[in-house]
């Protein structure tokens, strides 16, 4: 399967769960707005879904899959599901030890995630309560990463792609039919989290069974292949959840701020759309692929795959990234601002959205840079550019947030992660794993020009319909929006196709496989 088809693939279903996202946290912020019961939640959430992150879809998965995915390719189908089979049940033991020890220790855990919940013993006992019943999905979608980076590793990437949708969905089920008969909202969704854990194992588990590449379980051992997994693991905790680290880092300070927390999160939640849909999409399609590229000496070949998907990441990142600084208080204001969430929630959580939008960019790169590291087995490199980007994003956010208070830490977030992909870019470079060709090179100064008569577009048209949506009701802003985003959407495509930087037939031809296979 050709890397576009893959990806589209798979951004098409992860942009399915994104828009039942949607849904979830407009129903949210009519519930609850940005409030101390959304600040609990999204705490309690947060833990299991930053351990998920790091730990399951980032280091496990980046150590798992180019394994897997080499073993299979190079010793066949029975060596490599023996080696699932066993990190399959190592990583049962370690799920279940680390659950218990969290939901026994929760209250001490929340020194460290929220440490600014402390002072109020109401909102912190709720925070802990919460916390108790969202944790055990980290130990369902784990598994639901192992299962599905077996899947992804033999190019069956529609499974795991929809598995998210079912944690949206669980969630605004939750929402709707069990807040009436729930201590508050929040108790409501974080039942339905618990549910979503085991709607995706079971979705998951499902498939892998009828693609005969389920894993069994074994008597728990460190075999020589699970050891190599730990110790690629640790380094790659670091070198794939950058991202994820420095978010619990603002959300751990935005816990000493008003509502901060729930500020940070949605607005962090219109910036991940293209990172989930576009930035995940092409990593987890380029990683297998490189991993058989540069397993088969085809070095050229995955260099060429890398320069492709950094041309697909980009062609969605920039005039996100640029729609999002043009018209940032339509956006938060037609998707958010109503019931519980206030005109000032709206400004609040918008400027943040732009500090956020400002590092888009190098968000959706680091999610293809990374597998040129991980493909060939390497967790350390990505392990120091890590550890340097935190310490950096740690300094800048004890310094911005005197001025910026929550705004500052999306700030600090922004510029960390143009260092790191500017740190892998370079590294990979000197490796000659990233060498841009002639088409990168003229492709994207193209595309920050289509992106820009885009931005012109909606700063024109925003004002336009700016007071008409701002004296009407939910339904006028939700109509303004969808004709700027269509209509920003219908100038930018124009542009690439006006400034020949894909042509239709260099797009059949991405589809058909012949160009990124």
């Amino acid at each position: 399967m050709s890397l576009v088809k893959s990806t589209l693939t798979i951004g098409s279903l992860t942009f399915v769960s994104r828009i039942f996202g949607f849904v979830r946290d407009v129903i949210m912020a009519n519930l609850i707005g940005a409030s101390w019961l959304s600040d609990a939640f999204f705490v309690a959430f947060k833990m299991p879904n930053f351990f998920r992150r790091l730990l399951a879809e980032g280091a496990f998965s980046a150590a798992f899959v180019p394994m897997f995915a080499g073993m299979h390719a190079a010793e066949g189908k029975d060596k490599a599901m023996r080696f699932a089979s066993e990190s399959l049940s190592v990583l049962l033991v370690v799920l279940l030890l680390l659950n218990a020890v969290c939901i026994i220790f929760m209250p001490f855990l929340l020194y460290v995630f929220a440490p600014g919940f402390t002072d109020d013993a109401d909102k912190f006992n709720l925070t802990v309560d919460l916390a108790r019943i969202c944790f055990p999905y980290i130990l369902c979608v784990s598994l639901v990463s192992l299962f599905g980076g077996i899947l992804n590793s033999i190019q069956k990437f529609a499974a795991f792609a929809a598995a998210p949708i079912l944690l949206n969905m669980c969630m605004v089920f939750a929402l709707l039919v069990f807040t009436p008969h729930s201590p508050t909202a929040a108790h409501a969704l974080s039942f339905g989290v618990f549910m979503a854990g085991i709607a995706q194992l079971l979705w998951i588990v499902w498939f892998c069974k009828r693609e005969n590449y389920l894993p069994s379980l074994l008597v728990p051992r460190i075999t020589e292949q699970v050891s190599k997994l730990l110790k690629l693991i640790a380094p790659a905790a670091l070198g794939a959840g950058v991202a994820q680290i420095n978010l619990l880092i603002d959300v751990t300070l935005a816990s000493h701020f008003e509502d901060g927390v729930s500020y940070l999160y949605y607005a962090d939640r219109i910036n991940e759309l293209p990172i989930g849909v576009i930035g995940v999409a092409v990593g987890t399609a380029l990683l297998p692929m490189m991993a058989r590229q540069i397993r088969e000496q085809k070095l050229d070949l995955a260099a060429h795959s890398l320069n492709r998907a950094i041309e697909l990441v980009l062609l969605a990142g920039i005039p996100a990234c640029l729609a999002m600084l043009a018209i940032p208080h339509t956006l938060i204001s037609a998707l958010y601002q109503h019931g519980e969430f206030t005109a000032h929630d709206t400004h609040a959580t918008y400027t943040a959205m732009m500090a956020f939008a400002a590092g888009l960019p190098a968000f959706v790169l680091i999610k293809v840079l990374a597998p040129g590291f991980f493909a060939n087995q390497d967790t350390k490199t990505p392990f120091i550019i890590a550890t340097g980007c935190v310490l950096l994003n740690l300094v800048l956010n004890l310094i911005l947030m005197q001025f910026y208070e929550h705004v500052g830490l999306a700030m600090a977030t922004s510029i960390a992660g143009w260092v790191n992909a500017g740190w892998m870019a370079i590294i990979l470079y000197r490796r000659r794993i990233m060498t841009p060709d002639a088409p990168l090179l003229r492709r994207v100064p193209l595309l920050v020009v289509a992106g820009g008569t885009m931005t012109c577009v909606l700063l024109g048209l925003n004002h336009l319909l700016k007071d008409w949506m701002m004296t009407g009701g939910n339904t006028e802003r939700g109509l303004g929006l969808i004709a700027l985003v269509g209509t920003g959407m219908g100038v930018y495509f124009a542009m690439v196709l006006a400034l020949k930087i894909f042509d239709l037939a260099e797009i059949k031809s991405y589809l058909r496989g012949k160009k990124s296979t």
